[in-house]
């Protein structure tokens, strides 16, 4: 139940194509894309913290 065929993710383009048209999907898309390399390099600057806190307190 919870794999997507063929058809519907042809359906399901064909859903956003009709509300967000032709014009409008690049620029969701360029947003996305954006905003999920923000996510990465935010996840990425955390991990070197919280490995260079456990560090400092292994010292003490």
């Amino acid at each position: 139940m919870g794999r997507l065929g063929v058809s519907e993710i042809l359906v399901i383009l064909a859903v956003v194509l009709l509300l967000f048209g032709g014009k409008k999907i690049p620029e969701l898309m360029k947003g996305l894309g954006s905003g999920i390399k923000e996510f990465k390099n935010a996840a990425k600057d955390d991990q070197p913290a919280d490995k260079k806190e456990t560090k400092e307190e292994t010292k003490e």
